[in-house]
């Protein structure tokens, strides 16, 4: 009879789970110098989890773990369909295409202990096992556990490469008081290339597998303040996440797999429409988007991410739609409609100028002072210049 180590992996496959691995709950002693320093740089984006030590030392959140089983699922890349080319467009980094991956994950997590509950001997040893499953938003370091359960390498860029889907997964994980036979870990592969480093427009890899997350397109297209200037121009139009530091590394060329119904993009959530964005309401925004992970940010980033986008676009053609964010009760919306509108009008100061002048009297947020101040310093010199 196959063991149960056996019968997990066969049942993992019926369930749509790419790879599984597993590994011991020993501590993760060998990311504490990392960890710590990172955090000591001000390195990190504050969406990681707080403790430290329950990052590295599983029995800290989970009474007497023996195994941990990690699981990873390959996403799709490529848009099949013609995107539009109808309206100026925005786009998601793949990893927000489809469903919510939390929600993907933990229902194979879920599928996968109920499994492993069914497979005791009797209901006195299904009483005596344990589990807690987590995704990336749980305490363990994800790409620390699938490597070290034999899932794939952490890269340069700091993600977790597989052999067979790059880095193109996503991960979760399972503590348990089952005690299992490890896998081997997979050793670092990326020899002596550097492609996500030298690639990466703002410097945020570290080459050591680490990054200054504040200095990360995909943190700062998340953000809920004002984006810093530096990295407008930078994110394109990507008005959510990064992709970069994938998309050149040679262990994802030409991975697309489309393994999942649920991760199937669809055009107008992954590459909507810039425009309707700017006035779109609560309602319109949770029908459109609440199904994605890029929804748990809510709406204002993501306005703010449109307007930086149709500048660097260089969509003159709504110019109207931006005047209108001008009396956004948001500072954030305020301020970066001032910076976009200044963008679009640079070649023509004369048409924004003056209304700019007559907002900078009676603007009250200093965020937006700054903004009207900046733009029509430049516009003035601009207009010299014509």
């Amino acid at each position: 009879m196959p063991s149960l180590k056996e019968r997990i992996i066969a049942k993992s496959k019926q369930l749509g789970i790419d790879k599984i691995g597993f590994t011991t709950a020993e501590p993760f002693d060998e990311l504490k110098d990392s960890l710590v320093a990172q955090k000591a740089a001000g390195h990190t984006s504050g969406f990681e989890h707080p403790n430290i030590d329950e990052r590295l030392y599983p029995e800290l959140t989970f009474d007497n773990p023996q195994s941990i089983i990690a699981i990873a699922l390959a996403y799709p890349t490529k848009i099949h369909e013609k995107v539009p080319r109808d309206e100026k467009r925005g786009q998601f980094a793949r990893a927000s295409w489809g469903i919510d991956y939390h929600d993907i994950l933990n229902d194979r997590l879920t599928k996968l202990i109920e499994f492993i509950r069914k497979e005791a001997q009797d209901a006195s040893e299904a009483s005596t096992w344990r589990f807690a499953p987590q995704v990336d938003t749980g305490e363990l370091v994800d790409v620390a556990v699938a490597q070290r359960a034999g899932l794939g390498f952490i890269g340069r860029n700091g993600l977790l490469i597989t052999e067979e889907y790059g880095s193109f997964v996503y991960l979760g994980e399972i503590i348990t008081n089952i005690q299992f036979e490890p896998d081997t870990p997979k050793a670092f592969a990326c020899g002596d290339c550097t492609r996500c480093i030298t690639q990466c427009p703002t410097g945020a890899l570290l080459g050591d597998g680490t990054m200054d997350a504040r200095k990360c397109l995909s943190y700062q297209t998340q953000t809920k303040g004002m984006m810093p200037k530096k990295y407008r121009k930078q994110m394109h139009n990507v008005i959510y996440g990064c992709d970069i530091c994938q998309l050149v590394c040679p262990y994802n060329q030409g991975k697309d797999f489309h393994f999942h119904q649920e991760m199937e993009p669809s055009i107008e959530e992954v590459r909507p429409k810039l425009a309707p964005m700017l006035s779109m309401s609560n309602k319109e925004f949770k029908k459109q988007f609440s199904h994605l992970s890029g929804f748990w940010r809510g709406k204002k980033p993501l306005q703010r991410n449109a307007l930086i986008a149709l500048a660097n676009l260089g969509s003159r053609e709504n110019l109207v739609n931006i005047f209108k964010c001008l009396e956004d009760p948001r500072p954030v919306i305020r301020g970066t409609a001032v910076w976009s509108i200044g963008e679009l009008t640079k070649k023509q100061p004369d048409q924004a100028i003056d209304l700019l002048y007559e907002l900078q009297e009676k603007e009250t947020s200093g965020d937006v002072l700054q903004e009207l101040t900046e733009t029509i310093t430049m516009l003035e010199t601009r207009r010299k210049e014509v």
